[in-house]
């Protein structure tokens, strides 16, 4: 089969706001051979990534996404390799190629795996999707009791862990975030997963990290997630030989598996966190997993959006029994739901696994892409690159 096509669907709620929420707009991406279509998901600024698949070379190795994958062959997950790693060095110099493409590698998984009849997770070489066990994943509340009514709701809906993130924490004083932590614990319950994610705050800062650490000991927190900017190595590391029982978590800003690599080696993260829809797709993200389990680090998901994007993150360690922890979109827009006909759904355990359906399992839902679908056209010196296309 040769790849015929690669449409690209930008949808947002009718108003956006600074909330650190990604699951106000959504770029979903359909790619098409054989007769065949398979769908995938960006997790980056739709406009920006539309631009990375059609903008006009600017060099030899600066040249346009779409320029290493339309026409080029997909008959196996060589195929998918080989496209990748075209893109890689072709678009070397395009910095929005990883994000751009990690939709498009999606959909080309999901492709492939309706054309066999397989799931992913199989395709990747893996003999049974295993359980996980997901974390309701919300922000902090603006008061700790706000940050307090969000556990009781998560532990009402049957969830075992929830994952605080960003909110007002590392903005003010220590004391502050402690009233949060211990908020989160109480409305938990004492034998609760308690996981917590402060968005880069500090930057490069290890002594207000490690300032908030006997407060996250204290409340059983099993995590510390994204500290520091994602490159800041030296700080990851600094503040992991500080922590005791609280891990350091990090790795969604991870654009290839070289910076999930060096996470682990020099930021000595305990958990390393991938997104699929950041870091080139599902075929990296599956590198990453396969390095992180042979030196002892726990692989997590990262996924705030939708349960499209929530099947692909899950693919890469779905055969992984031990790595039993993964992120849910808790609380995310009408959007993020709205726009696939199925989602993934927790047994009575509370758990989840990776669909044994082709592909990644998730439906499109249409009606509901167009609820949400904006209208887009990009032109250069009067020549359209890109019109929102039509969706059939």
């Amino acid at each position: 089969m040769k790849i015929e096509s690669v449409d690209f669907f930008y949808l947002a709620m009718p108003e956006i706001t600074t909330e650190a929420d990604g699951s106000q707009d959504a770029l979903l991406v359909r790619v098409t051979a054989g007769g065949h279509s398979g769908w995938g998901e960006c997790e980056a600024s739709p406009l920006v990534s539309i631009a990375g698949f059609v903008c006009p070379m600017s060099h030899g190795v600066c040249r346009p996404v779409g320029a290493s994958v339309l026409g080029r062959n997909i008959d196996s997950p060589d195929d998918i390799a080989l496209i990748a790693a075209e893109v890689e060095y072709n678009s070397m110099d395009l910095l929005q190629a990883a994000h751009t493409f990690s939709g498009v590698e999606m959909a080309l998984w999901d492709l492939l795996g309706k054309v066999r009849g397989e799931p992913v997770w199989k395709l990747l070489g893996y003999d049974a999707s295993h359980k996980k066990t997901p974390y309701a994943s919300q922000l902090f509340g603006d008061t700790p009791h706000e940050t307090y009514q969000g556990a009781v709701k998560a532990r009402k809906e049957g969830f075992r862990a929830v994952k605080f993130g960003w909110g007002p924490i590392g903005q003010g004083r220590v004391e502050s975030d402690e009233e949060h932590f211990h908020a989160a614990r109480e409305g938990l319950g004492p034998d609760g997963i308690l996981l917590v994610d402060v968005g880069q705050i500090w930057g490069e800062d290890v002594e207000a990290a490690a300032a908030r650490l006997p407060a996250l000991e204290a409340t059983g927190a099993t995590w510390l997630e994204e500290p520091f900017h994602a490159s800041a190595l030296e700080a990851y590391g600094a503040l992991a030989r500080r922590s005791g029982k609280v891990r350091i978590a990090g790795g969604e800003g991870a654009h290839n598996v070289s910076m999930a690599r060096h996470l682990i080696d020099y930021g000595r993260v305990g958990f390393i966190q991938i997104d699929c829809g950041r870091i080139g797709g599902i075929g990296p993200a599956k590198k990453v997993a396969d390095y992180a389990a042979a030196r002892h680090v726990t692989f997590v998901n990262h996924t705030f959006t939708s349960h499209l994007a929530l099947s692909a993150s899950l693919q890469p360690y779905a055969g992984l029994a031990d790595h039993t922890i993964c992120e849910f979109p808790f609380a995310p827009k009408p959007i993020a739901r709205e726009f696939t006909a199925n989602a993934l759904q927790r047994d009575e355990n509370g758990e989840i696994a990776a669909p044994d359906a082709p592909g990644l399992g998730i439906e499109i839902d249409r009606e509901g892409v167009r609820k949400y679908l904006l209208d887009v056209e990009i032109k250069v010196s009067g020549r359209t690159l890109y019109v929102t296309p039509e969706l059939a």
